[in-house]
């Protein structure tokens, strides 16, 4: 007997680097969907929200965290969710924000995307396992 796939809700505090928490995650939403189960939120929170940041520019060695969570969600059709209060006070803003503050310039990535912690709270409200890195 076959067991039913899983949703899991992914929460990312770590940052894209400095850490391996975020690359972790990565790799650990990339193993979910190669068993057949299915990721529903991924909520990136505290330094996690670095991840977000379009400006990030690693050695040519490195794996592109930020680009490789890009392809991901856009393959698996999911959106990134970031907590505003933590991105906003780590100088990431999107365009509305930055509009908002009159500033000229915004480096949030697409598909990440500006959320509350209500998303977060739906995301554990839905999903059949909350994991944290």
């Amino acid at each position: 007997m076959t067991q039913p796939a899983l949703r899991f809700a992914l929460l990312v505090t770590g940052p894209c680097y400095g850490s391996q928490s975020a690359s972790d995650a990565y790799r650990f939403a990339c193993a979910v969907i190669e068993q057949g189960h299915a990721i529903s939120h991924v909520f990136f929170y505290q330094d996690g929200v670095y991840n977000a940041n379009q400006l990030a520019q690693p050695a040519a060695d490195e794996l592109h965290l930020q680009q490789a969570w890009v392809e991901f969600a856009n393959q698996h059709h999911l959106t990134l969710d970031v907590c505003v209060a933590a991105a906003l006070r780590r100088g990431i803003c999107d365009q509305a924000s930055a509009a908002d503050t009159e500033q000229g310039q915004w480096n949030l990535a697409p598909p990440f995307c500006m959320t509350g912690l209500g998303q977060l709270a739906q995301a554990a409200l839905t999903a059949d396992r909350v994991v944290q890195f």
